[in-house]
């Protein structure tokens, strides 16, 4: 079987990261949408996201497998240098370990760009998740009670944090964009990971 190959995510993707995510939308409560949404919300969205924070994509056999991507973990200006991340896999790709090295993409990269925490948010019981999250270094930090209702079930949702950096004494303004990343920098990341994957 290839290995996959980690690249960024581009509008042309959105199809089959629809495909991919809509049945966590309609079919469980892994995600709090209830509906899944279209192909041009979600090319809008890997561009929105995409100019600030990594969005990328595993490929194998050129059919896109699974996604990660880095998004804002609050919008008052003194979070900025923290961020929610999240993963979602096609089944054929679970227990492969693409998750766990498009998780190690985007925390290299996000660790490039300045940013000090990353937060996984995860609806509870979700032994899948929070195995990867914790094999990862996340910790636990949290729980909500309560605080979501879905498929006919209240639900609890529990925070976990990762480390990416220790946090600098005097922080620059903000981290850099993505987009301002050394396009070599981003290669050598995702070359690394595609060849050992």
């Amino acid at each position: 079987m290839p290995k996959p190959l980690y690249r960024i995510a581009d509008a042309s993707d959105a199809a089959e990261i629809c495909a991919i995510y809509a049945p966590y939308a309609t079919d469980t409560v892994i995600t709090f949408e209830t509906e899944a949404p279209d192909t041009a919300e979600m090319r809008s969205r890997i561009a929105q996201i995409g100019r600030r924070y990594p969005w990328l994509v595993a490929e194998r056999d050129s059919q896109v497998v699974g996604y990660a991507y880095a998004s804002e973990y609050r919008s008052r200006k003194a979070y900025r240098w923290s961020v929610d991340v999240g993963v979602y896999l096609a089944p054929a790709a679970h227990r492969r370990g693409i998750g766990r090295r498009l998780y190690a993409c985007l925390f290299e990269l996000l660790r490039v760009q300045g940013y000090v925490n990353a937060y996984g948010i995860i609806t509870l019981p979700n032994e899948a998740s929070i195995g990867l999250h914790e094999a990862m270094g996340f910790q636990p930090i949290g729980t909500y009670r309560h605080v979501g209702y879905k498929h006919g079930t209240w639900l609890d949702v529990g925070w976990w944090h990762l480390a990416l950096a220790a946090p600098p004494p005097l922080p620059p303004h903000k981290p850099a964009a993505f987009t301002a990343l050394d396009p070599a920098i981003i290669r050598r990341v995702l070359t690394d990971h595609s060849l050992t994957g």
